[in-house]
């Protein structure tokens, strides 16, 4: 399994899966089908902090309105306060 950034190619850590990356952050994201339903496998490849997301907290992603997912991206919110 690979994802493709354009013209850079895939991006592939073995042992890890797939990696979405930027400047900011790289997250591996693989399939989790070991609890009730599938999920979706995160990883923060910085901390290797972990959370699963099952259909219903992605269906919520995608309608949050704009002004609700700038909140959550805003860093001193909490993400780098060594909050763990």
């Amino acid at each position: 399994m690979s994802i493709e950034f354009g013209d850079s190619g895939s991006v592939e850590v073995p042992g890890v899966g797939p990696v979405i990356a930027s400047e900011f952050a790289q997250v591996s994201v693989t399939f989790d089908s070991e609890g009730n339903s599938p999920r979706l496998r995160l990883e923060d490849l910085r901390t290797g902090r972990v959370r699963y997301l099952d259909a219903l907290e992605l269906e919520t992603i995608i309608w949050l309105r704009q002004d609700h997912l700038t909140g959550l991206l805003d860093p001193s919110a909490g993400r780098w306060r060594g909050d763990a």
